[in-house]
This record gives C-alpha cells, sequence and structure tokens, in this order.
C-alpha cells in the first residue's frame, strides 16, 4: 500500500503554518497540499488549496477555522481523497512505515480508510434497509471488533449520543437530521480510527444532544485519536481543540492555542 511522494508542481512562496517546523511525531502530515478545480462552464479554474502544511499528532485534536471558502472542507476531503489533490502530499505514521495517502489507486485508498481513517460529516450516507442499531455495529467489526461484542458495544455509544433506543431497529431514512448526525458519530467513534475527520458534526442539534455530542468527541483524546475538524461554533473549538488552524484563501495564516488564535482572527474564524 506505500507509494512514494511525488514531486510537487505548486509555486514557490507557499504559505507555511507560522512558526511551526515538521513535527517528528505527527501522524498526519500534510505538505504543500494544492488543489484546482476548472470550471468549464465559465472557463474559470478555482484555487481551493494553496500550499498547505498541517501536522497532528496521535491524541490530538486540531481544528480548521475560516470563513466560508476558506478551503477547510476542501482540506478534508483531500486528506479523506474524495478529492484528488493537484499536488503536495499527504501522509500518515502508521506503524508499519509512512503511508502516502495522495496518489493511492481507489482499491489502496479503500483498504487505508477501513485500517486507519474515519470521517464524521454532516449527512449520514449509510446502506439502505438497515437499521441504526446494526449500521453502527457493522462500522466496529470493519474496524476489527469482535462481532459478538460489537451489537453491545454500538448499544453502549448510541446512548452516549442520546438516540433513543426505540430508533435503533429504524432505518435512518426515517430519522431527523440531528438523529442522523449523531449516528453518523457512532459510526465514527464506536472504534475509533488511528485519524478521525469531521465536518461539522454538531450543526444540526439541539443543545442536550450538542453537549453528548462534544463529550464524546472529547473523549478521543485519551483513546488516542488524531482528530482534525471543521465547526463553525467557536466554543466548541475552544472546548475540544489542542491547536486551532485558521485559514483563508486557500492557506494557512495562523496556528496556534485556540483562545488566542481565535481572539486574533475573529472576522475570519467564524
Amino acid at each position: 500500500m506505500r507509494h512514494e511522494p511525488q514531486p510537487s508542481s505548486a509555486p514557490s512562496g507557499s504559505i507555511r503554518s507560522p512558526g511551526q517546523d515538521p513535527d517528528p511525531e505527527a501522524f498526519l502530515r500534510v505538505r504543500d497540499l494544492h488543489k484546482h478545480f476548472r470550471l468549464h462552464a465559465v472557463d474559470r479554474e478555482v484555487h481551493a488549496l494553496r500550499g498547505v502544511d498541517l501536522d497532528v499528532r496521535r491524541g490530538e485534536h486540531v481544528a480548521l477555522a475560516g470563513t466560508s471558502g476558506a478551503g477547510k472542507s476542501s482540506l478534508l476531503k483531500c486528506v479523506w481523497r474524495t478529492y484528488v489533490p493537484s499536488s503536495g502530499t499527504v501522509t500518515l505514521a502508521v506503524d508499519d512505515g509512512p503511508l502516502e495517502l495522495t496518489w493511492l489507486d481507489d482499491r489502496a485508498m479503500t483498504i487505508a480508510r477501513r485500517r486507519h481513517m474515519g470521517y464524521v460529516s454532516q449527512f449520514l450516507r449509510a446502506e439502505p434497509r438497515r437499521g441504526v442499531l446494526d449500521i453502527v455495529a457493522r462500522a466496529a467489526v470493519a474496524r476489527g471488533m469482535a462481532a459478538d461484542v460489537a451489537r453491545d458495544a454500538a448499544a453502549v455509544v448510541l446512548r452516549r449520543v442520546n438516540v433513543d433506543e426505540a430508533l435503533w431497529s429504524t432505518y435512518p431514512t426515517l430519522l431527523s437530521g440531528g438523529e442522523k448526525q449523531r449516528v453518523n458519530l457512532a459510526v465514527g467513534t464506536i472504534q475509533p480510527p488511528e485519524l478521525l475527520l469531521l465536518d461539522e458534526p454538531v450543526s444540526a442539534l439541539d443543545p442536550a444532544n450538542r453537549a453528548a455530542v462534544l463529550a464524546q468527541i472529547a473523549g478521543l483524546r485519551d483513546r488516542g485519536v488524531a482528530v482534525l475538524s471543521v465547526f463553525h461554533d467557536l466554543d466548541a473549538m475552544v472546548r475540544l481543540a489542542d491547536r486551532v488552524v485558521v485559514m483563508a484563501n486557500g492557506q494557512v495564516v495562523d496556528d496556534g492555542d485556540p483562545e488566542p488564535v481565535l481572539a486574533r482572527n475573529l472576522a475570519v474564524a467564524s
């Protein structure tokens, strides 16, 4: 599954995280990442990412901040490989050596996701005609949990994120937006991967359910999970993140402890 990094064709002068040297203990390492889109209808090229560098350690939660269009979700999708980067590298420090994701073929990328990664978005994409409990249990089995304990573990995590037991046999298509979000988080955290990507996981939640979900996410630190997240909720970033990385125009413009970084970037952080 390993693949040698490709030479970057990015232009010189890319902005790196201010004052941050490469972290030798990083589990996720993004280097000089660019993503361009061609809008053929208007013959225009959009530069979503412009030379992003980023490190995330095991047990560290890094939150991405910035206004709409800053490149936050594009960065998550390039790490997950929903988007194929235009240039640059995305590397995981897995146990058997560095795994460079950027140019893996689809089959190898599917294996890498199954073994090392998870992605929780605002929307639940689940198999039809499967109940909620079954969906969450199957996610645990896919990550290596024994089938005979997976259903009990699924019940535990569904209770933690406040999914009513009456809904456990329900098909996801019948759930509300907030219920789907909580099931999605249960799928992502029941048997946590080494790297978890979170894209607005609390956007549809009321205060009580939001608190339950944030508590579930906070517990990932003690389990050694590397978390890279996008929140528009500044309070959630301050509560959960070890670092906040601020993006603007597809570049990293600030990086550091949440409260001072957000205070000096309030205009572009939300």
